[in-house]
């Protein structure tokens, strides 16, 4: 099924700064707030410190081999990770990851960023507090900016600068006609395919985007270079171009011809597209995939049954880095996710969302719940 517009703008709200412009400081708030960065900066230091003298764990096999990073980038104590989601690399190296967030906490930002020594340098994204989901960077007209998700109650998406002043920020596409109407006039946190709850960007060579609505009516919505939506394909279903929580995008460029593949999680499959929406084949054999990315001839893919897989440019797997899948499959309650001393050392519990940067290192992030992002260190 295929939908077409009847209009270009749908549901955009207002340019907003996300929070006070930055003013001198008295001398005292001055020496208040250094203190306290110095603090922080000194448990990721202690912390760090604590990480380089456990044993080294090595993950990989081949010409794909990785040092473990766990708990990699430290936030100050002044906040707290709570479901860590999605992450990003910016050219710079500079990492950013998103957390859901307690929706009892509204002020309390949804994206941090670290340097690339893994230092904390700011927080942003307080519209995403609650519901912080899909985060992915691209580059237009020589600036980059970060495209963002919120699910939950929140049921929005947005372009922001890599500072977090908002561009545009949407909420469900009702012309598609696939939602109740008022999903884009008060989102509530009610689920059915008649909700909208977007979860991740991929980016098209024409400058506009595709969106999953992992959790929501199932579709991927089309969007053109200025955010207004175009059409969707997909839809629930059994396979073959309909879905079962298609969770996670990516536009493959791999190949002769960019294709789109999408993470259809509840049938543990990756479902491939060509640019038009028109389904070309499945990959089997994966446990619930999150998501996708590419560098090179590589695709990786984060599953949340416990392992990150890379695949060849055939698509054939040639490692599987941090696996405990058994014990992770065996996990029925899910209490392994809330226990971090179940957590074991160079394995995944449920990786969500991964990334490259330049240098072929990889960061996971994982659905757990205090959170965790690791580094995995490329050696060779």
């Amino acid at each position: 099924m295929r939908v077409s517009p009847t209009s270009t703008v749908d549901n955009l709200a207002p340019a907003a700064a996300t929070g006070p412009a930055t003013s001198p400081s008295s001398r005292r708030t001055f020496l208040k707030t250094a203190t306290a960065c110095g603090v922080a900066a000194g448990m990721g230091m202690l912390r760090r410190a604590a990480n380089a003298r456990q044993p080294e764990v090595i993950v990989g096999q081949g010409e794909h081999v990785y040092r473990v990073h766990h708990h990699w980038p430290q936030l100050p104590d002044r906040y707290s990770w709570q479901t860590t989601h999605n992450v990003a690399v910016d050219q710079a190296g500079n990492l950013y990851v998103i957390h859901e967030g307690r929706a009892e906490l509204p002020d309390h930002p949804s994206i941090f960023v670290f340097d690339p020594e893994g230092r904390f340098v700011r927080a942003f994204g307080h519209q995403f507090q609650g519901g912080g989901h899909g985060l992915e960077i691209r580059e237009e007209d020589g600036e980059e900016f970060l495209y963002v998700t919120g699910y939950q109650q929140l049921k929005n998406f947005g372009k922001l600068t890599l500072k977090g002043e908002i561009v545009w920020l949407r909420f469900a596409p009702t012309k598609s006609g696939v939602y109740a109407a008022e999903e884009a006039i008060a989102p509530q946190r009610v689920w059915g395919r008649n909700r909208f709850m977007p979860t991740n960007f991929a980016f098209l060579p024409d400058g506009g985007f595709l969106l999953a609505d992992g959790y929501g009516a199932y579709y991927i919505h089309r969007y053109d270079r200025h955010g207004n939506w175009v059409d969707c394909f997909g839809g629930p279903g059994e396979g073959k171009g309909k879905f079962n929580t298609p969770h996670g995008l990516w536009v493959d460029t791999r190949g002769d011809q960019p294709l789109v593949v999408v993470t259809d999680r509840a049938h543990h499959t990756l479902q491939r597209f060509d640019l038009e929406g028109h389904y070309l084949d499945t990959i089997e054999g994966f446990g619930l995939p999150a998501n996708v990315a590419t560098q090179g001839s590589l695709m990786l893919v984060p599953e949340l049954l416990g392992r990150v897989s890379l695949l060849d440019e055939n698509n054939q797997v040639i490692a599987h880095l941090g696996a405990d899948v058994e014990r992770v499959v065996a996990d029925k309650n899910r209490t392994i996710r809330r226990d971090e001393k179940a957590w074991l050392p160079g394995k995944f519990v449920h990786p969500h969302d991964a990334c490259f940067d330049d240098q072929g290192n990889i960061y996971v992030a994982e659905w757990v719940a205090t959170g965790r992002v690791t580094k995995l260190e490329r050696i060779h």
